[in-house]
């Protein structure tokens, strides 16, 4: 390892002094280019992932001076895999390069999904506002280039970051327009009955039992098949204890349902919040008799 942070070294210590020295224009960012590939490739095996990025980063800059954008983009994302394994910001800042330059010529697949990626990375870090600005700008790339399916799970991934930050309304349009462009879809229709799901448990959320069963009658003029799912009558039986203002109710119907289909963590979290909302509800109404 230390042998190979020292070879990277030189090869670094050779290519800054390609960068200071004479030369033809052109020729000096080139081999110097070559030399900062070799060094970056050196500090990657030491696993010195601090001094590959950095490298990384340079070997950018002389693309960026030979005009090179695809190669300089390519590099910032190098960058950014190294900065990954120790620094967040770094890796963002990295990416973030990257996209600008795809973007500049181009090469907007490339820009998406690297997009996804840094809506990726703040959801590690627990910024889930960022993660929803990168995730929009993703949806909207591959949209564009007509990659309908990468456009559907950024969007999916969006309504389900705002919900978690109690953005229900928006959440809810999301999951809705996924939900009636996927009709549209053979290959995609057996994904709505999910999506409704979804919808509907962040319209459970803001407590509204008018506003539930208007969406439950709505989702079923949207796929006649609805009613007759375990999804519908799980959102039809939570709206029903809602209404009767039943705790107990609310929970069986909850239990009985994982019994059969486990609940992910995002669902489980929203219904946790529908229940202590009816909880503290029925203990006010409690108080006041």
């Amino acid at each position: 390892m230390a042998d190979q942070t020292m070879r990277g070294e030189e090869f670094e210590k050779k290519a800054e002094k390609k960068l200071s020295g004479w030369g033809l224009f052109g020729s000096k960012y080139e081999d110097a280019a070559d030399l900062y590939e070799k060094a970056a490739n050196c500090f990657k095996l030491a696993k010195n992932w601090d001094r590959a990025g950095a490298v990384y980063i340079k070997l950018a800059s002389c693309h960026l001076k030979l005009e090179s954008k695809h190669e300089a983009a390519s590099a910032y994302v190098d960058a950014a895999n190294c900065y990954k394994k120790i620094s967040v910001p770094d890796a963002a800042q990295s990416l973030n390069q990257a996209v600008n330059l795809f973007l500049e010529i181009g090469r907007l697949n490339m820009a998406a999904r690297y997009c996804k990626e840094l809506g990726e990375l703040y959801e590690q870090e627990q910024d889930l506002g960022k993660a929803i600005d990168y995730l929009e700008r993703a949806a909207d790339l591959f949209q564009s280039e007509e990659v309908t399916t990468s456009a559907n799970q950024c969007k999916q991934k969006v309504a389900q970051f705002a919900a978690q930050l109690e953005q229900y309304p928006k959440a809810i349009e999301i999951f809705e327009a996924i939900a009636r462009h996927s009709m549209n879809n053979n290959l995609l229709k057996y994904s709505v009955k999910g999506i409704l799901l979804n919808a509907g448990i962040c319209q459970l959320c803001r407590g509204d039992v008018v506003a539930i069963t208007n969406s439950l009658e709505r989702y079923q003029e949207l796929d006649p098949t609805f009613s007759g799912t375990r999804e519908y009558k799980l959102l039809a039986d939570l709206a029903a204890s809602m209404d009767e203002e039943d705790v107990g109710k609310f929970t069986d119907v909850i239990k009985e349902y994982d019994s059969m289909t486990r609940l992910d963590p995002w669902k489980t979290t929203l219904l946790l919040r529908a229940k202590n909302a009816l909880k503290a509800k029925e203990e006010e109404e409690d108080d006041l008799t």
